[in-house]
């Protein structure tokens, strides 16, 4: 069962910009804090960039300045618009919510990925 679905990842150019769209299912029907997390080969999982319901933010430091993230409550999507991208931020992008589902569910929900490279 797909509770979270991004969209948007690619091959991009260094210094380029692309954005992901993460969209809830109808069977989520609140969300708290929604995020994205990232994993390169070899490495961890880790935090990139995190929005509560009041739309507070935050990122690793990695990518402040770079990235941004963004939420509709309405439409349950959280967005990552993502510029002057590096080799670096090459990985897995995965969304992120703290939700509760229509069967009384809360927990931590992951979307399923979507790849992000970065190279010219």
């Amino acid at each position: 069962q797909v509770l979270l679905v991004e969209s948007g990842g690619g091959l991009v150019q260094p210094g380029g910009s692309l954005r992901l769209s993460c969209a809830a299912s109808e069977d989520i029907i609140l969300i708290n804090g929604m995020g994205w997390y990232r994993q390169a080969p070899g490495k961890q999982r880790e935090v990139v960039a995190t929005i509560t319901i009041a739309s507070s933010t935050n990122y690793a430091d990695s990518v402040k300045g770079r990235f941004t993230v963004s939420r509709d409550n309405d439409k349950n999507t959280v967005t990552l618009q993502m510029s002057s991208l590096k080799p670096e931020d090459t990985a897995i992008y995965y969304c992120y919510a703290r939700a509760r589902t229509r069967w009384g569910v809360e927990g931590d929900y992951w979307g399923q990925g979507t790849q992000v490279t970065v190279s010219s």
